[in-house]
């Protein structure tokens, strides 16, 4: 008898479907199932698949790829439906995948396989789902997506795996999770779930050539699927000890594949009985597939994080030892994005006079060129200090050197568009003198240094300044001189920590001396360097942190900037640094400024820092008269004489019972003269002002020059007792 008889006898057909043909051969009871003559037959594809409901044909090409790839069965259930789109019956397609190359190389696959009618007969009603059709893969589709979402989210290995451990997978769930990595010719456990600690040891190092599932799934590329303990005992004698202790009765290991290439294994293993059919196979193979890509994405992330820390490791410097009545903290935040490198740097140089120097600077740009222009400007600036230059002259080389370096750059890299583009640096170099606590500041188009006074006053220090490093080559730096007081905290940033949050330089300046004026003493814990510590974290929290999101500035859509931010104090009291004490008196809160003859519009930098100086003073009126004087005695100096004027503001006392005294110094012997100046006069007041204004004034000669000075005593305003 032939076998197409036997089949026949049990309503079974046979059927040949060649994919590269596109022809299906049906035997007679084939054919019949189909709902076509009873005959051995010969027909076109799509004459096949206009016979199979829509629904179940988009199904059966998961299927029969998920065998391809697998090397299994091809198993499906089927609606087989007549002309007038009703269905006939249910059949079920059991069919081995077999592959062929074809003549040009390309390789296709031939399924040779049967078809049996199944009890679930709906003659006489209209394609409708099935539970299987239906409802199951509704299931399962709204599981893929939530389990897709969920591991794209995934931004570490850690992560992918708990991810892994929670998915509840529709109509069974593995009891225990594991996967495992290649590395070289040995596999290892990367992560598990559903296990004690210490019960991976001995899958940990393991041969690949070893009989256990899951290296033959690296070795082949091919999943395996052990539904009962005796499939696993029967094709995998000498490993099955160490999974029998686990108590589990079905196991499936999948390869985890990317662009090709198989780069571990994923176990799933079951307490209860799993039969894994094509739908479940489909699914855990889905998994898979997702599994492998997020482990992917999540080991690139952890590769770029640790490149961007070695990197940042590499340039950002340690500060150095400690300096006797000094305490220094810095802070860098990188914000920008992909490798989260940029151009931000500090540095610390000790210096051959036995000072040291302070410098924060700028690379213009966000990227891995930024960082590297970054480096080398910082090793040059590095050294020009160590030979113990000025700091004028250390930013005049450094200018000289980065414009050197864009130009080389520009000339070597002519198909490069970025490469081509000039680059500038902005850079604040700070000579410190830990004995007296003189500093000596040169600035590079930076923003000017803050300092925070002992009684929590904070003033922006206005300095002199010329342009970024890179964009003229010889450029001459001014310098600026003034004596951080016992006690002082003087704080260097980039425009990072001013600007982030779509601030600008007014509103970031505003929310950032909120900071500096909040009483932070008490922060360190007693540490003697906490305060200053503390202070550093507290500033990038105000930008950086939660926060910050409540604060956003006029120009939010701004682009984040990296952020660097160095803190100077020298201990004295109330710094919060050195010894606690007691009863401190009170210190004296002063400023001193200097006006240039070819820089007339710093008079309105004059009269802004004296209002700084001066926040809290009792009498407003008193505070506009002190600016009026001021400008007028700047003024006087620029105008009636050759040289610059050298302001003084000094306020002693206790609050609302304070002195001040002002003195602005020029280099003329030419004593101020007393004037009646007409009604129409553009000058002459400035005596006459002081006068009427100060409490008392004076002029002093000095060795060179003179001094006008004027005095004025804080009335306090006594509250309404009526």
């Amino acid at each position: 008898m032939r076998t197409e008889d036997v089949l026949a006898a049990v309503a079974t057909g046979l059927w040949r479907w060649d994919n590269a043909s596109g022809t299906v051969s049906l035997d007679g009871e084939a054919a019949r199932l189909l709902g076509l003559p009873a005959e051995p037959v010969v027909l076109p594809e799509v004459a096949v698949r206009s016979r199979f409901h829509p629904v179940d044909w988009n199904e059966i090409n998961g299927i029969v790829n998920l065998a391809v790839a697998e090397g299994t069965l091809a198993e499906a259930r089927l609606r087989i439906m007549d002309v007038d789109g009703r269905v006939m019956r249910t059949v079920r397609s059991r069919s081995k995948p077999l592959e062929r190359w074809s003549a040009d190389g390309s390789l296709d696959y031939e399924l040779i396989g049967t078809i049996q009618e199944i009890a679930e007969p709906q003659p006489g009603t209209t394609a409708a789902h099935t539970p299987i059709t239906g409802d199951w893969r509704r299931s399962r589709e709204a599981f893929l997506l939530d389990a897709g979402r969920a591991l794209a989210e995934a931004r570490s290995t850690a992560e992918v795996l708990r991810v892994a451990a929670s998915l509840s997978m529709p109509g069974f769930n593995p009891d225990g999770l594991a996967v495992f990595g290649v590395a070289g010719d040995r596999l290892s456990v990367i992560g598990h779930h559903g296990h004690d600690a210490g019960d991976e040891g001995p899958f940990t190092d393991m041969l690949l050539d070893t009989d256990y599932p899951a290296a033959e799934v690296v070795r082949t590329g091919r999943a395996i699927y052990l539904a009962t303990p005796d499939d696993y005992k029967r094709r995998f004698p000498a490993t099955w000890p160490l999974a029998q202790r686990f108590d589990r009765v079905s196991w499936a290991f999948l390869p985890l594949i990317v662009a090709g290439r198989t780069m571990g294994a994923w176990m799933a293993a079951f307490k209860q009985p799993a039969s894994f059919s094509p739908d479940e196979r489909s699914v855990l193979t889905t998994v898979a597939r997702m599994l492998a890509q997020a482990l992917q994405r999540a080991g690139v992330a952890e590769s770029e994080r640790e490149l961007t820390t070695g990197l940042q490791r590499s340039m950002m410097p340690q500060l150095g030892p400690e300096i006797p009545g000094m305490r220094i903290a810095a802070r860098y935040v990188p914000t920008g994005g992909g490798l989260q490198v940029g151009g931000d740097w500090y540095d610390m140089i000790p210096l051959p006079s036995g000072r040291f120097a302070l410098v924060i600077g700028d690379v213009q740009g966000h990227d891995v060129r930024a960082a590297g222009l970054m480096g080398q400007l910082r090793i040059a600036v590095r050294a020009y200090a160590s030979e113990g230059h000025r700091p004028d002259a250390v930013l005049s080389r450094a200018s000289r050197f980065l414009a050197g370096l864009c130009a080389s750059a520009e000339s070597g890299a002519e198909d490069d568009s970025d490469a081509q583009s000039p680059r500038f640096a902005t850079c604040l170099y700070v000579e410190c003198d830990p004995q007296t606590g003189t500093l000596e500041v040169a600035r590079a188009g930076h923003p000017d240094p803050a300092v925070r006074m002992t009684d929590g006053t904070v003033l922006m220090r206005p300095t002199a300044g010329g342009l970024p490093l890179g964009i003229v080559p010889d450029t001459d730096y001014p310098t600026t001189r003034f004596t951080l007081e016992p006690g002082e905290t003087m704080m260097l940033c980039t425009d990072g920590l001013i600007e982030t949050g779509g601030h600008d330089l007014d509103t970031g300046w505003a929310r950032l001396r909120a900071v500096l004026e909040a009483d932070t003493h008490e922060v360190g814990g007693g540490h003697p360097a906490g305060h200053l510590e503390a202070l550093a974290d507290l500033l990038v929290q105000a930008v950086h942190g939660p926060s910050s999101h409540h604060t956003t500035g006029p120009l939010a859509d701004r682009r984040e900037d990296d952020i660097a931010v160095v803190l100077l104090c020298r201990e004295g009291a109330g710094c919060g640094c050195g010894t606690p004490v007691a009863h401190p008196v009170r210190p004296a809160r002063r400023t001193m400024l200097t006006v240039a003859q070819a820089e007339p519009e710093r008079i309105a930098g004059a009269r802004r820092q004296v209002r700084e100086l001066l926040h809290d003073w009792a009498d407003e009126e008193q505070l506009d008269s002190v600016v009026l004087m001021v400008s007028e005695m700047v003024t006087n100096v620029l105008v009636h004489t050759d040289g610059d004027a050298l302001l003084v503001a000094e306020a002693v006392g206790e609050l609302g019972e304070r002195r001040l005294r002002v003195e602005v110094a020029d280099s003329s012997d030419e004593l101020p003269h007393k004037r009646h100046p007409g009604e129409m006069a553009s000058s002459g007041r400035g005596v006459l002002l002081m006068e009427m204004l100060a409490d008392a004034w004076g002029v002093d000669p000095r060795g060179e020059g003179k001094s006008i000075w004027f005095e004025l005593y804080e009335q306090s305003k006594q509250p309404d007792t009526a």
